[in-house]
C-alpha cells in the first residue's frame, strides 16, 4: 500500500468523526444568548475535540510526509491510533452532556492517553521500517512533547475525581502545546 492511500484513509476516518460530532450538538432552542446557555459544556467539549483531532491530523500528515514505505506493521498500528481517535466523539458527547463530571472526563482523558501512547507507536514503528532514514529518526528526536503529554494525562485522569476542572485545563494545556505543527518534522521536510 502506498502511503498516499494510507494519508487518505486516515484523513477521511477523521473527517467522519469531525462531523460525528459536530452532528452531536444540539441547536439551541430560542434566538438569544441564554438559549446558548444549557449546549456551553459540550461545545467547550466539541471546540476542545475537534482540536485534538486537528492535532493529530496535523502531525499525522507531517509524520508520513517523512514515510517512504508502508509495511504492515505501520497498516496496524496506524488503524490502532485510529481506533482510540474514534472514541473521541464518543467521550466529547458524554463529557460534554454531563457538564465535565468527575467518571466523563477521566474516561475522555484515558482516550486521550491511549491515542497518545497508539500515536508513539507508530512513529516507532515507522522509525523501525526506516532503520536507514537517519533523517526521519534525527527529526523525530526524544519526543519530549509526546511523553509531556502523557504525563499530562496521566495526572488529569485521577484528578478528574478531585476536581474536573484542573483535569480539564491539563487537556487544555496539552491542546495548546500541540497548536503548532511538530516543528521536528517540518524543519527536516
Amino acid at each position: 500500500m502506498s502511503k498516499g492511500r494510507l494519508e487518505a484513509f486516515s484523513d477521511g476516518v477523521i473527517a467522519v468523526l469531525i462531523t460525528i460530532m459536530v452532528l452531536e450538538l444540539k441547536v439551541p432552542e430560542g434566538a438569544d444568548l441564554a438559549a446558548l446557555e444549557p449546549i456551553v459544556p459540550t461545545l467547550l467539549t466539541y471546540i476542545l475535540s475537534f482540536v485534538f483531532l486537528g492535532i493529530y491530523w496535523s502531525n499525522h500528515h507531517h509524520l508520513l510526509q517523512m514515510t517512504e514505505r508502508i509495511n504492515g506493521a505501520t497498516l496496524w498500528a496506524n488503524l490502532h491510533l485510529l481506533f482510540w481517535l474514534s472514541l473521541v466523539p464518543f467521550t466529547t458527547g458524554w463529557m460534554g452532556e454531563n457538564h465535565f463530571a468527575a467518571l466523563p472526563t477521566a474516561v475522555y482523558g484515558v482516550v486521550l492517553l491511549l491515542a497518545t501512547i497508539a500515536y508513539t507507536i507508530l512513529v516507532r514503528v515507522i522509525v523501525a521500517a526506516h532503520s536507514s532514514n537517519a533523517r526521519l529518526a534525527a527529526a523525530l528526536g526524544r519526543d519530549v512533547k509526546g511523553w509531556s503529554s502523557m504525563l499530562c494525562y496521566a495526572i488529569a485522569i485521577p484528578l478528574a475525581f478531585v476536581n474536573q476542572w484542573i483535569a480539564d485545563g491539563l487537556y487544555v494545556l496539552v491542546a495548546l502545546m500541540w497548536l503548532v505543527p511538530d516543528r521536528r518534522i517540518e524543519s527536516k521536510l
